[in-house]
């Protein structure tokens, strides 16, 4: 079936490449995103209704969640995107497998990928990379403004607001599952931007989350996704993650949780998010 699929789509697929260069337009263009800043981006440019189907992920604008949806990560099949008939696909790195991508290069599809962002820098970086790709850099600039002063906000907020509360971000799939951000994260960009401490310190990535290591940094806020904090049960579920109980966080009942795509992302609204999590732990 897979074969078929590939088969018939090679022809369309060869012809839509050859459109997007002979045209030097992108008006027209099916587009399928996979990543929720690379969907959220697109949609910024002005691309929202060329985008015909997404990944799970792609959570803002709420419009891109009544898209049909290719999946997540390793879930997403070559036929499911072929099956769609788009033109390009514009995804995060590493987020299709190998063989996907082999597969869905041997028809010709255009596929285009853009690293992660983990920091402002990166925002506009990957602002400027879709732009220039789609050919609308007049809208990259403006939307990279956009992220500009929405940071120059932010700066003035923390000029007159200069204490540096500490803070842990926790990433719950459970209870059984629970870990905690280090060096290199997004979590430590944010928390840096936002005028925060972050207690992840002497280690990189995510670890899993002893009460000892907890009860040592004894954070000042704990911060969760909001779909992490469901999974352990909500704030009633909190109390249950050992050693918890001995954090200044908990005593003080600050604990603090936003959609994971506002905070991890590093999009558009990177400077927007920084600001409310700085305000959050100084109101």
């Amino acid at each position: 079936m897979i074969r078929i699929l590939l088969l018939v789509f090679l022809i369309l697929s060869i012809s839509a490449c050859q459109r997007l260069s002979e045209n030097q337009t992108t008006n027209e263009l099916k587009i399928i995103t996979a990543g929720g800043t690379v969907s959220e981006i697109v949609y910024e440019l002005g691309f929202g209704d060329n985008i015909i189907a997404t990944d799970i992920t792609s959570t803002y604008p709420s419009s891109l969640q009544s898209l049909p949806s290719i999946g997540y990560r390793n879930q997403i099949k070559a036929e499911g995107i072929l099956a769609l008939g788009p033109d390009i696909l514009l995804a995060e790195e590493g987020y299709l497998s190998a063989d996907v991508v082999s597969q869905l290069k041997a028809t010709g599809i255009e596929i285009r990928f853009f690293a992660k962002p983990k920091a402002v820098d990166d925002t506009y970086i990957i602002i400027d990379e879709i732009a220039g790709f789609l050919k609308v850099k007049e809208k990259g600039d403006l939307l990279s403004k956009k992220v500009a002063d929405d940071l120059k906000n932010l700066n003035a907020f923390l000029l007159d607001n200069n204490d540096r509360p500490s803070m842990a971000f926790v990433m719950a799939r459970g209870q059984e599952m629970v870990f905690v951000a280090g060096e290199e994260t997004f979590a430590e960009s944010l928390m840096k931007l936002s005028g925060i401490e972050s207690k992840g310190k002497g280690f990189k990535d995510f670890v899993p989350l002893t009460p000892e290591a907890l009860v040592s940094m004894n954070p000042d806020y704990l911060l969760f996704f909001e779909s992490g904090l469901q999974s352990i049960g909500g704030m009633d579920g909190v109390k249950n993650i050992r050693g918890i109980e001995n954090t200044t966080a908990f005593k003080q009942n600050q604990i603090l949780a936003f959609d994971g795509q506002y905070l991890s992302g590093f999009g558009p609204r990177v400077g927007k998010a920084a600001l409310e999590l700085a305000k959050a732990v100084r109101n």
